[in-house]
């Protein structure tokens, strides 16, 4: 039986899945086991930072499996300590909780800020319209968009979604734990939020007495050219959630803490039994150490050329994200043109009605050339 006829059986059919079964991968370059190439511009979904079979990152996480997979949280392991303490140390945050996911860290958000203020009465989470927080009841009753609602009623209560602060301010903030909030709206179509909105929405929670929630799921991490979006905003949030790139490929979402919330969680407020793995968090230092602002630099620079080189193609109607977070308004539909790039050795994702890209942050740029020059051929 091939993989994909075993899958077929065996797999629960949650996952639309392209006609690929990947064998192996080095850089930016995949392989199925019919031997074609694909230049990949996924990345996992925002996952592979560094690309495949990346050797820092092989040397961490060999290094770390030799010594010791797995201990609990019952006791102290280097990788836990070192990674929370880098996280820390570039972001300005007190405190950082470890899990396995994004829906995780955004769960450990929302627990930190009900935690925070106890009360059942200021308990409402607010979230924006066309936003996604993950596919837990928890995290879906924060999404903003009602179709991903419709199948799993009854959701988690108290959460609610706006568009603009006269909307926000239409709600009691005696009643407000927290305004959580992504940057950029990724799976909403790669949508960047107002400056202007992000920064009035800081301002009334400090004045109202509401956390700030930051969700770093797939913009933090160097995504963006920046180690997290929200520092293209010039603001400090309260709580930061992330994942997906943090460890390159491994398993890890992480909830950060400000000096306002850092003592929120006592023992056994909260646990999780694979977070702080020490083979993901070794995983996770290797990739943090080596966002650099150089390396931030040239995820910017990459990021505009292909904004550069699209920006006026026939086919390309619009061009949104930043650094190497990117969403191609096309006039073909989305989907065709992804499944076209399929056909040419290129994969790509959707994000709405938009052909999303999230290459690897070191993505080298005669993949990026080559890849720009299929895409231009195929959105004509």
């Amino acid at each position: 039986m091939s993989i994909t006829s075993i899958d077929n059986e065996f797999v629960a059919h949650s996952y639309g899945r392209f006609p690929v079964e990947i064998e192996k991968g080095k850089g930016s370059i995949l392989y199925s086991t019919d031997n074609k190439e694909y230049i990949d511009l996924t990345s996992g979904i925002g996952v592979t930072s560094f690309g495949f079979n990346d050797e820092t990152w092989k040397n961490a996480v060999i290094e770390q499996i030799s010594k010791v997979q797995h201990t609990s949280n019952l006791y102290y392991t280097a990788p836990c300590a070192e990674l929370a303490k880098l996280l820390c140390e570039k972001t300005g945050m007190k405190k950082v909780f470890f899990s396995n996911s994004g829906a995780e860290a955004n769960e450990c958000a929302i627990k930190a800020a009900r935690k925070y203020f106890n009360d059942p009465n200021k308990s409402t989470i607010v979230t924006l319209k066309n936003s996604f927080h993950g596919r837990t009841l928890t995290t879906l009753a924060a999404t903003g968009q009602d179709h991903y609602h419709e199948l799993f009623q009854p959701l988690t209560p108290n959460f609610t979604s706006i568009e603009n602060m006269v909307e926000l301010k239409s709600i009691d903030p005696t009643t407000i734990a927290a305004v959580m909030v992504e940057c950029i709206q990724g799976e909403g179509g790669v949508v960047p939020i107002d400056k202007e909105l992000i920064t009035q929405i800081r301002e009334y929670t400090q004045q109202n007495d509401i956390l700030m929630i930051i969700d770093e799921v797939q913009t933090g991490n160097g995504r963006t050219g920046k180690f997290y979006a929200y520092q293209h905003y010039d603001i400090m949030p309260d709580i930061v959630s992330t994942a997906k790139g943090l460890a390159g490929g491994l398993p890890i979402g992480a909830t950060l803490l400000s000096d306002k919330v850092q003592n929120v969680f006592a023992p056994g407020d909260h646990g999780s039994t694979f977070g702080g793995n020490p083979v993901s968090c070794a995983a996770a230092f290797s990739i943090v150490n080596r966002l650099t602002d150089e390396q931030l630099q040239d995820v910017t620079r990459k990021g505009d050329k292909i904004k550069a080189e699209l920006q006026n193609v026939p086919g390309v109607t619009d061009i949104t994200g930043m650094g190497l977070m990117i969403g191609i308004k096309t006039e073909k539909p989305a989907k065709d043109v992804v499944n076209a790039l399929v056909e040419k050795g290129v994969l790509a994702l959707t994000a709405k009605d938009k052909v999303r890209l999230l290459p690897a942050l070191n993505i080298d740029d005669e993949t990026l050339d080559k890849a720009i020059e299929i895409i231009k051929e195929t959105v004509c």
